[in-house]
């Protein structure tokens, strides 16, 4: 099998780095963006299998970039995870809306990440 290929967005370096870290480890291949218009662009390019999108970010939000993909029947297949520090239900809510796979709030383990690319990957 090919190897898989997951984004991670997030606005903040170390989360980036550290997700990854570990995600490479598990031999996937990793790719990055540290805003929504970088991400929207990288998985226009790349068609990642899954998306690791944080929903607090400068230009586009999580919430908007995923918006964006939905509407392009090109990225159908494209999995996204949002990720936030804010877990109330309204967001929940929003990020189904607007087409999220799943949801998962900060802070979480890297072993948590390395679980649910395993589920949606599988």
């Amino acid at each position: 099998m090919s190897q898989r290929t997951i984004l991670v967005v997030d606005d903040e370096p170390f989360i980036c780095r550290s997700l990854t870290f570990v995600l490479r480890k598990d031999n996937y291949k990793v790719l990055e963006a540290r805003n929504g218009e970088e991400a929207l662009a990288a998985i226009r390019e790349h068609k990642p299998d899954l998306v690791f999108l944080d929903v607090m970010m400068p230009k586009l939000n999580g919430f908007q970039v995923t918006e964006h993909v939905r509407a392009d029947p090109e990225l159908a297949g494209v999995k996204i995870i949002l990720l936030t520090a804010k877990g109330q239900e309204s967001d929940r809510e929003v990020g189904r809306v607007a087409g999220a796979n799943d949801y998962m709030t900060k802070p979480f383990s890297p072993t948590k990440i390395l679980d649910k690319a395993r589920e949606f990957l599988a």
